[in-house]
């Protein structure tokens, strides 16, 4: 398995689970890191744990047991509204304000986090060029005057808007149609390496997990069982790996047996 890079990981695990009322297991005894800068994609069949994941690093939700660190500071020392301002996060259908106008969803942080207004302006006009929307023709818009294709650049945006290390992305695109759906995801993929943010991404969909990932993160009944590069996570013989690589409907080489570490 190949590590993140080195020196301190932005974000890291230690034998984390959550359960429900009732004790059902949600996630159970995830150990892993985030190096900073890359791009982890969750990827997993729907009800495996990914969501639930990315919702326990900006304490959305708070583990059962374990321990979380996020900046090199456990979760539960954070305040949970200093951490959330400080990660940005887009969801599918973006979550927009519709009562705002795309200038204000943008800026909404930046003034929370009290930003002269000159700055606050100069940054929603550099990322609406960032994510391909003229400024002087999208700024004054409200949400439902965009596409849905628009909207999600808008939710991209303000994700970026207060400068954050880190990312969190829930299936952003997976509510887009198949041609808008890829032409965002390479530019996504441009757009985070140009950035360098340290990017959490979830989605069920393999080509987007190849496409997007420094490393992949497969979940499997709340469970991380698998911990890859893309070009390792082809060769797996993880059956619920080989189950996602043959819906591609590609030829492989076939799985060599090899020791995975999950850690």
């Amino acid at each position: 398995m190949e590590q993140p890079s080195s020196g301190t990981p932005a974000i890291q695990f230690s034998n984390v689970s959550l359960h429900a009322s009732g004790g059902r297991a949600l996630v159970e005894d995830l150990t892993f890191q985030v190096g900073r800068g890359e791009t982890l994609v969750l990827l997993g069949r729907s009800g495996s744990g990914k969501t639930t994941t990315l919702k326990l690093i900006n304490c959305l939700l708070e583990p059962t047991s374990g321990q979380i660190v996020v900046e090199d500071k456990r979760t539960t020392e954070w305040d949970p509204i200093r951490l959330r301002r400080h990660i940005g996060y887009v969801i599918q259908e973006t979550g927009l304000f519709p009562h705002f106008t795309v200038e204000g969803n943008i800026a909404l942080v930046p003034r929370l986090q009290g930003w002269p207004e000159e700055r606050t302006q100069a940054r929603v006009r550099e990322l609406l060029a960032v994510v391909g929307l003229d400024p002087e023709q999208y700024a004054h818009r409200y949400p439902r005057e965009l596409s849905g294709g628009q909207r999600q650049r808008v939710g991209v945006a303000r994700a970026l808007a207060a400068d954050p290390p880190i990312v969190l992305m829930d299936e952003p695109f997976g509510a887009l149609d198949p041609i808008t759906r890829a032409e965002l995801q390479r530019e996504f993929a441009d757009l985070a390496r140009r950035l360098g943010k340290t990017i959490v991404f979830v989605t069920h969909d393999i080509r987007e997990a190849f496409l997007l990932a420094s490393r992949i993160g497969l979940f499997k009944d709340g469970r991380l069982v698998e911990m890859s590069t893309v070009e390792d996570f082809r060769r797996s013989d993880d059956p619920e790996a080989r189950a996602f690589i043959d819906s591609l409907g590609e030829k492989t080489e076939p799985p060599q047996k090899r020791t995975r570490d999950t850690k």
